[in-house]
């Protein structure tokens, strides 16, 4: 956290700006569940999503270079650089992007909510972190919660194969980012958040555009209405370009802790978007999952003895 302490007797600094922008970002990243959700029933997969990166990709790019903040890259990382984009971008946008269209929004918020109980377990794996035994419990809680959640949430209160595979894609999309990134951390620190988050947006971005070529000519594009063009817009521009500023604003203002509990809200905001706008009804047995996800990962967050600072999932 980069913040100038007040001097004697000087009252402590207002955050009511960065609380204020925290707030819009949870509702931004809730809604962008049902969004895509929405547009998928007018595009494929592949192709909203191959759209929706390179036009998140380019404004973040964009945005660092017309702030200044682009940095040179040592060619020995580069190798690094490329297997981190092609992982936590190329790799994590297909798992995404298809679990999503498989399961309900609600169900993918709560599944990829579990991405940092995967990060504390694979930091303590590599030996980044150590693990407090409160730690377990948090980790043990959102596990159970997960199990609640595949097998109790469903649209019709009924075992459905597709909600389970997207639940379980979903859930593989979170383990992949988490994998993403402690594998980042190391260049994180040497090159900043920022930098780094835009070079493997680029790279990931490339290799999704080349995969998605199929879909971009088999998708009959006269067909896309109006509003779903609006939704991958909003995708992009809002839950990506934007999300990532008010992010980083948001660490340098009151710390990489307090901005990440804060995110702890968007998968119980997201349930309540896709009920009213999808007619998701959640089950009880996916809202007691819900709290028990929500629940473990603060435990996990809060309990962290060493914090490395990372972007967030790319929703």
């Amino acid at each position: 956290m980069i913040r100038q302490p007040s001097l004697p007797g000087e009252p402590a600094p207002s955050h009511a700006v960065t609380y204020l922008a925290l707030t819009l970002l949870i509702f931004i990243w809730a809604a962008n569940f049902s969004v895509v959700k929405f547009a998928l029933r007018d595009m494929a997969p592949l192709a909203f999503n191959g759209l929706r990166f390179a036009l998140a990709s380019s404004l973040l790019w964009l945005s660092l270079k017309v702030g200044g903040r682009t940095a040179a890259i040592d060619r020995r990382h580069w190798p690094a650089l490329i297997g981190l984009g092609l992982l936590g971008n190329t790799v994590y946008q297909v798992l995404f992007i298809y679990g999503i269209d498989w399961t309900l929004a609600g169900n993918a918020s709560l599944m990829l909510a579990a991405t940092p109980v995967f990060t504390t377990l694979l930091s303590a794996l590599f030996r980044q972190e150590r693990i407090a035994c409160i730690v377990w419990i948090g980790v043990t809680l959102s596990c159970a919660g997960i199990v609640l959640v595949v097998w109790g949430g469903t649209q019709a209160v009924s075992f459905s194969a597709d909600t389970v595979r997207g639940d379980l894609t979903v859930l593989a999309a979170a383990a992949g980012w988490s994998s993403y990134t402690v594998g980042s951390a190391p260049l994180v620190r040497r090159y900043g958040a920022l930098p780094v988050t835009a070079v493997t947006m680029w790279i990931g971005g490339l290799a999704l555009l080349a995969i998605s070529v199929p879909a971009f000519l088999a998708q009959d594009w006269p067909a896309v209405r109006a509003v779903s063009w609006l939704a991958l817009f909003y995708s992009a521009a809002f839950a990506i370009a934007l999300a990532y500023f008010i992010w980083y604003y948001s660490i340098r203002q009151i710390g990489s802790t307090r901005t990440a509990v804060y995110s702890n809200f968007i998968p119980v905001v997201a349930l309540v978007i896709a009920w009213l706008t999808l007619g998701e009804q959640p089950t009880w047995l996916q809202l007691l999952g819900a709290a028990a996800i929500v629940g473990g990962t603060i435990v996990v967050r809060l309990a962290r003895i060493e914090r490395t600072l990372v972007r967030p999932p790319a929703e």
